[in-house]
């Protein structure tokens, strides 16, 4: 969520640091600041709104020193404004923070007891004002820092710039992620890699409960229990984290575009040794052993699981349960012996994910990881990672990394339907063979651009939208639902269609168009008198459906988009697609902000 850079430079910070912001914009955010030391003296520009204005300020107000630290803040306590945005500062200490203090409110009440009192409405400033009194007790700024870190109780990336110290950061990281960048006699702290990337290539990944004092010529790691450690140092593919939008209007647009690419690309490192079958990384999971997987994950990522899941149990007759993560572990579920669980998460970062995978790992769990940052936190405590191959995602709203997501599951059920046996080497290759088209029918969906932003522009004057779908599509018409209204602002359910009767029947009038996903598959059927109901009273029906399908049953919708005809294996990957194109004309056409919606943050490294 929040961004963090720092720097030890050779040059002046502050361009440094307002270019490392940019490219953490894609995380969310609604206020943005920089803090640098000048021959010993520390000062610190903010501003709400956009980077622009923080840029605006400088341009105005600037600000000189080789030493930095700069924040993207989302807020959590605290509306956006200039008092709560970072860097705080309180005396020779300035600091920024990702994550929430759970305990703040312990923290001010001490503080108020000691006479110092806050100035904004934000957890962190019980950070830097407790780092203050102990620099006033006679502790150094390492020593302050420390014992101050030592108090909290929450998730935090932290970053301190003192008074008088032109060569020191401290770090410090619990349940937020944080990385150092190794520069020529530079050296540079960030959220992660992409906001380093313009700077460097090598990257060391903080762990768990680290803390760093950062000098350009030497960096102290110490673990949880303050055993000095070493980290080594990684290179980063520089192209994977560059963020351009390569002349389209929005990242989203670009990200919906690629997908044939990055598609064939996920492919290609699952089948390259052989095209014939499934190569996953090296691992020691017993595929045959496994009768059971627990799903968990967040937002986007959980719809592609339960999609999975059908793959899974239908295909390798494996029983799945599947979980939000922000409700898994504090259910505290049995976890029998043997268990296998699957976590998904584009950032590889998010917060309840990483939760619920230490819950996991803590009884003993053996942790498959779907992600697309290989150093991520669940990367690196996974068993077996199945990394997507996609590429830096930019846009808030998931589109290539659903699809990877989609894919690489798909490849996983497969993989344990051959160990297991649950199907012949003839049905196997029928379904890579499809997967293989992937790339191709996701190109023609493409193409349905034009009709999708036509029908786009229509419900855009609509207050609420309902999709609808069956087996497999049901996950797919919540995920529309999500897309609708993560970006346009339309309030949108997705509902599967056999529930239409159950109640949500009762909002039907002609005032709520409804999105029904409906492939000519084994439930098309049952879908077309779910839509009947529907036009019955009066609803506008957009069908998503293939030219056969559309023939049965288009006959009095409100808009038809005419699918590619594919498999009842690969549709949910390949009817993804309307719904991405859907939202985004949607929003374009309501003059929402696509790519950084309101209240919304791309990595969500909080609870």
């Amino acid at each position: 969520m929040c961004g963090i850079v720092g720097v030890l430079g050779k040059h002046e910070a502050a361009p440094l640091l307002v270019e490392a912001l940019k490219r953490l914009e894609y995380r969310g955010y609604d206020s943005a600041g920089i803090a640098t030391v000048n021959e010993g003296k520390l000062d610190r520009r903010r501003a709400v709104g956009k980077l622009v204005n923080l840029s605006d300020l400088l341009v105005h107000n600037p600000i000189a020193g080789k030493s930095g630290i700069g924040h993207t803040r989302w807020a959590t306590h605290g509306g956006p404004s200039v008092k709560n945005a970072h860097p705080h500062q309180a005396g020779d200490v300035a600091v920024v923070h990702n994550g929430i203090i759970e305990n703040f409110m312990n923290l001010r009440a001490e503080l108020n007891e000691k006479n110092i009192n806050y100035e904004t409405d934000t957890d962190t400033e019980a950070v830097v004002l407790l780092t203050k009194y102990f620099l006033s007790q006679g502790l150094s700024p390492t020593e302050a820092a420390k014992k101050t870190i030592s108090r909290l109780t929450g998730a935090f990336a932290l970053a301190f710039l003192f008074q008088g110290e032109d060569d020191l950061i401290v770090v410090a990281r619990q349940g937020s992620p944080l990385v150092i960048g190794h520069g020529d006699g530079e050296i540079y702290v960030g959220s992660d890699a992409i906001a380093l990337a313009h700077l460097t290539n090598k990257i060391t990944y903080l762990n768990e409960g680290d803390f760093a004092q950062i000098s350009r010529k030497k960096i102290q790691v110490e673990d949880k229990n303050g055993i000095i450690v070493n980290r080594k140092i990684q290179n980063i593919n520089l192209k994977s984290a560059k963020a351009d939008k390569a002349g389209y209007k929005h990242f989203m647009a670009k990200e919906i575009a690629e997908q044939p690419l990055t598609l064939a690309t996920t492919l290609e490192n699952y089948l390259h040794e052989d095209p014939c079958d499934i190569i996953l990384p090296k691992n020691n999971l017993k595929l045959t052993q496994i009768e059971s997987l627990t799903m968990v994950a967040c937002g986007t990522a959980f719809y592609a699981a339960l999609t999975a899941k059908y793959w899974f149990e239908k295909i390798a007759r494996v029983r799945v349960e599947v979980d939000v993560a922000s409700e898994f572990r504090y259910r505290e579920p049995p976890i029998l012996k043997e268990t296998t669980a699957v976590f998904v998460s584009q950032s590889g970062e998010t917060a309840d994910t990483l939760a619920a995978l230490r819950y996991m790992s803590s009884h003993n769990a053996n942790i498959i990881s779907i992600v697309n940052v290989i150093g991520s936190s669940i990367a690196r405590e996974s068993n077996l990672v199945l990394p997507l191959h996609v590429g830096a995602e930019i846009g808030v709203a998931s589109t290539k990394a659903f699809t990877a997501q989609l894919t690489v599951l798909a490849l996983l059920a497969l993989k344990i339907a051959k160990a297991k046996a649950t199907i012949t080497e003839n049905q196997y290759q029928k379904f890579l063979d499809e997967l293989k088209r992937l790339p191709e029918v996701i190109s023609q969906a493409l193409c349905l651009e034009p009709n999708i932003q036509k029908i786009a522009g229509e419900l855009a004057s609509y207050n609420d939208v309902i999709f609808l779908g069956r087996g497999a599509m049901y996950p797919l018409a919540m995920e529309g639902a999500l897309k609708l209204k993560e970006i346009s602002y339309i309030h949108a359910e997705g509902y599967p269609s056999g529930e239409l009767k159950h109640g949500p029947i009762a909002l039907i009038d002609k005032k709520v168009p409804v999105v029904v996903i409906a492939p000519k598959d084994t439930l098309f059927d049952k879908s077309v008198s779910n839509m009947q109901e529907v036009m019955a009273r009066s609803g506008k029906i957009i069908l998503i459906s293939c030219e056969s399908g559309l023939e049965l049953a288009g006959h009095g919708s409100w808009a038809t988009i005419t699918m590619p005809d594919v498999s009842e294996f690969t549709a949910p990957i390949i009817y993804a697609v309307p719904m991405q194109l859907l939202a985004y004309h949607t929003a374009l056409s309501k003059g929402t902000d696509v790519d950084q919606p309101r209240n919304l943050a791309k990595s969500v490294t909080v609870e």
